[in-house]
């Protein structure tokens, strides 16, 4: 007994150890060598899987998951679980699995704070994001299902996981929505199906008493708004194949959006899109819905993708410089304009999209003469053998 108990310290110890260190390889070997329970606790009641997640290391998370450690446990002086690490780390990959693994998104600290809470409370705005949207694959897949006197499903079992990754996705701005779905063809394909499952999930969600979540509502709500607008464009496609080649649904959707107003900066064709989604949504006597319709009526209000995204991915608790594609909204893109730098694309889909709104402003901008007064970029190495050349002359 001792030297189980002896193995078993040893084993708690250089684990908690090769968390702290983020050494994988170190933390795979001590895994394969002890047979036992993962549940190991440290003086303060946390466990290996609440320090792996606090490292935000999802590769540890992963393995101790897979070896049945406990996703809730509650054993933290302080009453963090697991999730509550992933959300202080930053890291939306980690929470996605610890929600996956069953994590309970309700759990609250000793002061009463959730996990998407506290990712708040420290800017982890991403992380937020990726706590509040997410749902059990299990919602959907009971629509796959025949029930009662149904003679079929719903959802086309083939659909159930296209249609989680949809409604899982963070960026709700509705130009991403439609580059998503082209790489998701099945669910625009059955639309009909998808937008029918959409708002069953919506009255699911105001329906569940005690449990019911407005937020989620509203998001199935917004989603099937916008496939049903995307597939509308679809239905509409020229006869012939010439025209046909012409009618890139994702293009003409996107161009119905980001065409500016009379100012050349708003973009009120969007604004009054996202205006009507809103004013559609068939539950109006919830509080979300009141909120949104109060800010949108206000005396200056702000745009309605603002509003909506607020509403389903959460406040920010400060305004930072994170830079966002111009056609999409994503977070960081990774390009820029590789004419006038001034603007940020995700890839060249982006920047195909959003050409017809920039290519002015960009010609303006790459033609504007060089101020006089600017700095001259100066090569160091450059200016080094001018000198030395001086000198030996």
């Amino acid at each position: 007994m001792e030297t189980k108990s002896e193995e078993k310290s040893s084993a708690e110890k250089t684990i908690f150890d090769a968390i702290a260190q983020n050494d994988l390889v170190e933390f795979k070997n001590i895994l394969a060598q002890h047979k036992g329970a993962v549940d190991f606790f440290d003086e303060n009641g946390m466990t290996a899987l609440q320090h792996a997640a606090y490292k935000g290391n999802k590769d540890m998370v992963q393995l101790l998951l897979d070896r049945g450690a406990d996703v809730n446990s509650g054993k933290h002086e302080y009453n963090y679980t697991a999730l509550h690490f992933g959300a202080l780390s930053g890291s939306s990959e980690v929470c996605k699995l610890l929600l996956d693994a069953g994590a309970k998104s309700t759990a609250t600290n000793s002061v009463g704070r959730t996990a998407s809470q506290m990712a708040a409370f420290v800017g982890n705005h991403h992380t937020v994001a990726t706590i509040n949207n997410y749902i059990p694959r299990s919602e959907l897949s009971y629509y796959s299902a025949v029930q009662g006197q149904q003679t079929e499903p719903y959802l086309p079992a083939i659909l159930v996981d296209p249609l989680h990754k949809f409604v899982l996705g963070v960026n709700i701005h509705p130009v991403r929505l439609a580059l998503n779905l082209q790489h998701i063809p099945s669910l625009l394909d059955n639309a009909e199906k998808v937008i029918k499952t959409l708002e069953l999930l919506c009255k699911k969600e105001m329906t569940r008493g005690g449990d019911t979540n407005e937020v989620m509502a509203f998001k199935y709500h917004y989603l099937a708004y916008v496939l049903r607008e995307i597939h509308n464009i679809r239905d509409k496609k020229p006869n012939s194949d010439k025209d046909d080649k012409k009618h890139d649904v994702v293009e003409v959707f996107s161009k119905k959006l980001l065409k500016p107003g009379k100012d050349g900066v708003s973009l009120d064709l969007m604004d009054t899109f996202l205006k009507d989604c809103v004013r559609e949504f068939p539950f109006r006597e919830c509080t979300t819905f009141h909120q949104m319709v109060s800010s949108l009526a206000s005396k200056d209000p702000p745009p309605a993708l603002s509003v909506i995204n607020c509403t389903i991915n959460g406040q920010r608790g400060f305004v930072d410089a994170i830079p966002y594609c111009s056609t999409c909204g994503e977070e960081k893109p990774a390009k820029k304009c590789s004419k006038c730098k001034s603007v940020q694309y995700c890839d060249r889909e982006c920047q195909r999209l959003h050409w017809f709104v920039h290519k002015k402003a960009c010609n303006r901008e790459s033609s504007a003469p060089a101020p006089s007064n600017a700095k001259v970029n100066i090569d160091a190495n450059e200016l080094s053998s001018e000198l030395q050349n001086l000198v030996a002359g």
